[in-house]
């Protein structure tokens, strides 16, 4: 599993273990939000809304919150609150690209703290388009096997539309195209010992920079900083982090 696909993983496990869920189921009713909003409030004709449940579900977001984020998205409440979605491009120390996805109601406030959370890691914030050609807009599906081998299943599942895949002991992070994101999240929820973790769209690396340990610890302080902030929703990055500095993050 390269080191961008390692750190994916423990991001994701945190995400789901910390002391921070508070903060993570309310990353969650966003991304219901604005899906709702997008596409209406029924999950079977919105997909984005579907895999938005499914992942709040899986980090165990009361069923009421996930009510109130849809109603407030389909504009059932009467809150009349607005998110906008914004996707910030920077440079970590080290030269690794840098996406951050943010839903806000105050694009200034947003773009102030993140560009602060970038000067204070030693790295810089980008003019649009500066390293968004270096990602692809993909579907990313991570799951849990309990039996089985994940080589056979990752073969398998090459037949449902997995493009890719990667393996770290009993996690695979599977990518898939996001027309096909779908038929494979439905292939993988049917096989026996496996338990989807999440599935998403995501902003996939089309390559990878290698960090030394200094730099890869410094871009990694970053990521976490950016992550903290409560506008942020993803980041995406395309560097490659020694084991060790992974291995430490994930302790």
């Amino acid at each position: 599993m390269s080191g961008h696909s390692k750190w994916s993983t423990i991001k994701h496990k945190k995400a789901i273990t910390d002391q921070r869920r508070g903060a993570r189921f309310t990353k969650l009713a966003r991304e219901i939000i604005v899906a709702a909003r997008e596409g209406g409030p029924d999950p079977e004709m919105n997909f984005r809304l579907r895999l938005a449940i499914n992942n709040a579900r899986a980090s165990n977001m009361p069923n009421d919150n996930i009510d109130r984020a849809i109603k407030k998205g389909a504009g059932l409440d009467g809150s009349g609150e607005q998110l906008h979605e914004v996707m910030y491009e920077g440079y970590a120390p080290g030269g690794a690209a840098i996406m951050v996805q943010a839903l806000t109601d105050n694009r200034n406030r947003t773009a102030s703290e993140v560009r602060s959370r970038f000067t204070k890691a030693g790295g810089n914030l980008a003019e649009s388009g500066a390293v968004a050609w270096g990602f692809d807009n993909k579907g990313t599906i991570t799951v849990t096997l309990e039996s089985g081998a994940a080589e056979d299943l990752a073969l398998e599942a090459a037949d449902a539309g997995a493009e890719d895949f990667s393996i770290d002991g009993n996690t695979i992070e599977f990518t898939v195209s996001r027309t096909d994101l779908a038929r494979l999240r439905t292939f993988l929820d049917g096989r026996d010992g496996v338990t989807v973790d999440q599935a998403e769209f995501a902003m996939v690396p089309k390559n990878q920079v290698q960090l030394d340990t200094p730099r890869a610890q410094q871009a990694l302080r970053l990521l976490e900083a950016l992550e903290e902030l409560d506008d942020v929703q993803k980041v995406y990055t395309n560097a490659d982090f020694p084991n060790e500095v992974l291995a430490a993050a994930s302790g």
